[in-house]
């Protein structure tokens, strides 16, 4: 943690920032998992649509 202090004594705490990197591109694998999800996701959403248009 970082600290200042000014002229009037009061103290300043600065966090210590994170070191920055570049996002790696997903591999073939990964992007097939986000695929999968992205289906289950809209599989779901629609089946909860139609169950609460079937209900009302």
């Amino acid at each position: 943690m970082y600290t200042t202090v000014n002229e009037a004594g009061i103290l300043n705490n600065y966090a210590t920032e994170p070191k920055m990197y570049y996002a790696a591109y997903p591999n073939q694998e990964q992007q097939r998992q986000y695929a999968l999800q992205g289906a289950f996701a809209t599989l779901l959403i629609t089946t909860l649509v139609l169950v609460a248009l079937g209900i009302s």
